[in-house]
């Protein structure tokens, strides 16, 4: 959790997520943000803000390799 009293952005930032990976992977992302717009705004004092932020990721194995990744 980030929490700031106040918040300023002098540009609008350029965020993004990218989860990679072989042979592939389920992943989701996102965020719970209170007196924080998405996106925001350059020049504007946002007071208050809570930001949650929650990655979750499973590995998937290749067909036939054992538990241990070993074929």
């Amino acid at each position: 959790m980030v929490y700031a009293r106040e918040m300023r952005f002098h540009e609008v930032p350029d965020t993004q997520v990218e989860f990679t990976g072989h042979p592939g992977e389920e992943s989701v992302s996102g965020s719970e943000r209170t007196h924080l717009p998405d996106p925001v705004l350059a020049g504007v004092t946002y007071r208050e803000v809570h930001v949650d932020y929650r990655i979750v990721s499973r590995l998937r194995m290749e067909p036939g390799c054992g538990s241990d990744g070993s074929s």
